[in-house]
């Protein structure tokens, strides 16, 4: 099957998912990444150019991706752009990769660019039912990344409620850590968020929900079985 993850920064593909794309890619499966603002200008400490491209192929390259779309809307700035242009540039990739089940962030995340691409992606995904030429999706599934989706301080809207949970084991969680390590300056010390110890522990947790030896956990919102 073929997967794409689409994410707004750098990194969040692998705080969300990570350890879920290297037991798919293990398994044989096909993971593409997009990501809407590749060049995460208003990111503090941000690395230069060079190193950030070589940080998102280092953690790709560990992960097992084939393919990251890169790009370029404003950080931080995400709802200043129309939402038809961000939802065509989704729909691009999607022409592109041929997924079976797109993975995105939940949309209510406190992070503003997190809740545009959400947006963007559930309606970008309905292509197929415009266009007969485009491979039907079968899964969308929604995502949480630490240090945003626990914040859910919008009581209006519904938190993240996880309803599909995927066993990957301790060694994966290690893969997922080396693959955050590749990017400079985003890990934390604990009690951050996104630090090992918070990865570690919301995967084991995840896991005893579900009876699993550590799990991703994810809201699949639409499934399509024909």
């Amino acid at each position: 099957m073929n997967y794409l993850v689409v994410v707004a920064h750098p990194d969040d593909e692998v705080l969300g998912a990570g350890a879920t794309i290297k037991k798919l890619t293990d398994e044989g499966h096909i993971v593409d990444v997009c990501i809407m603002s590749t060049e995460a200008r208003a990111r503090a400490a941000r690395p230069e150019d060079h190193e950030l491209t070589q940080d998102m192929e280092s953690s790709s390259e560990i992960l097992g991706i084939r393919k990251t779309f890169h790009g370029t809307f404003p950080n931080i700035e995400m709802n200043t752009i129309s939402h038809l242009h961000l939802v065509q540039y989704i729909e691009t990739v999607i022409i592109e990769s041929k997924p079976d089940v797109v993975i995105t962030h939940h949309a209510a995340d406190t992070n503003n660019d997190h809740l545009q691409t959400s947006i963007a992606c559930q309606a970008a995904f309905r292509i197929f039912q415009r266009r007969e030429d485009v491979k039907p999706i079968q899964e969308l599934w929604f995502m949480e990344v630490l240090s945003s989706t626990e914040w859910n301080v919008n009581s209006s809207r519904n938190s993240f409620n996880p309803n599909l949970f995927v066993e990957v084991g301790k060694e994966r969680i290690d893969k997922k850590l080396e693959a955050l390590s590749m990017y400079r300056g985003v890990m934390r010390d604990y009690p951050h968020p996104r630090s090992h110890e918070s990865i570690k522990g919301l995967a084991a947790y995840r896991g005893t929900q579900a009876k699993c030896n550590y799990s991703e956990a994810f809201e699949c919102v639409f499934r399509r079985m024909i």
